[in-house]
């Protein structure tokens, strides 16, 4: 008997797509610190230790590129940037909520399998 999944299309180009817009080492991490309000540039770098100014600036101008946060450069000396979420990328807190949840979720499975694995 076969079994129809009516939840997920597997093949849809479109799941991939929505899971490369959040996918990397700080994108999450940005668009989380986004929740709380707009940041500037160097808010985020410090609040992202570790992150290298380009690769910072990379992952900005790809979550801006997909539509998830907003860019405004005001005229001052030196150029004040900061950065928000879009509509659309508000529309992420239910998804990464529910990951975490997820996440959670699986902790104790995760410790109980790893402690079988090294007895």
């Amino acid at each position: 008997m076969k079994v129809k999944s009516t939840l997920f299309d597997c093949q849809a180009a479109g799941l991939a797509r929505s899971v490369d817009v959040i996918a990397g080492k700080w994108k999450v991490k940005i668009i989380c610190h986004l929740f709380g309000g707009t940041k500037r540039f160097g808010e985020l770098r410090r609040l992202l230790p570790g992150v290298h100014r380009g690769t910072l600036t990379y992952e900005l101008r790809q979550l801006q590129a997909d539509g998830i946060i907003h860019r405004t450069q005001y005229p001052t000396i030196p150029p004040t940037v900061e950065y928000k979420l879009t509509a659309k990328g508000t529309t992420l807190r239910p998804v990464l909520m529910a990951l975490q949840r997820w996440s959670k979720a699986q902790e104790p499975e995760t410790a109980a399998s790893a402690s079988e694995e090294n007895p």
